[in-house]
């Protein structure tokens, strides 16, 4: 991981960058309008079936430890985290709020797409003010199914190594 995090130039020519940058960011509009209307239950259909999901600090990431508060590893791990979320109430009621920066298409190779999208989730808690959740940068590998993309891996790291809450919803 912490290659990933490191600054390697762009392989990708600038016209084929924006095609990809405004399909990766549909996407990305797409997957965080539905965490955001809180249908979690539909979020495991963004995902390949082998999918990785990790959420894991910017520290821990750089010291390559494979240690994430979340981590799971295949569509089934994903539909069960899902569920779990969905049908439980293990935290207070909230709204969430997905603020996305310019995705930036760092490589395609063998009909694989990896990016980074930097990222601001806010939270308003029913009774109290919105906060900033949780800032980072998403790294994802996608793979196409048809013309559709999937994440083959989405690497969400936070910048913070101390959380204001739990992090039981998926970012």
């Amino acid at each position: 991981m912490k290659e990933r995090l490191a600054y390697r130039p762009a392989t990708v020519g600038p016209q084929r960058a924006a095609q990809l940058r405004a399909e990766i960011e549909t996407f990305n509009a797409e997957y965080c309008a539905a965490l955001d209307a809180n249908d979690v239950e539909r979020w495991p259909d963004f995902f390949a079936e082998e999918a990785t999901y990790r959420v894991t600090s910017r520290e821990n990431a750089l010291l390559d430890l494979p240690v994430g508060l979340v981590y799971c590893e295949g569509a089934d791990m994903i539909r069960d985290r899902a569920l779990a979320v969905a049908h439980s109430q293990m935290f207070a009621p909230r709204h969430m709020l997905h603020l996305l920066g310019v995705t930036r298409v760092v490589d395609e190779t063998d009909g694989a797409v990896e990016a980074q999208t930097p990222f601001i989730l806010v939270q308003t808690l029913i009774e109290g003010p919105s906060t900033v959740h949780l800032a980072g940068t998403y790294y994802d590998r996608f793979v196409r199914r048809g013309e559709q993309l999937l994440l083959a891996d989405r690497q969400v790291v936070h910048d913070t190594e101390v959380l204001a809450t739990a992090l039981a919803y998926p970012v």
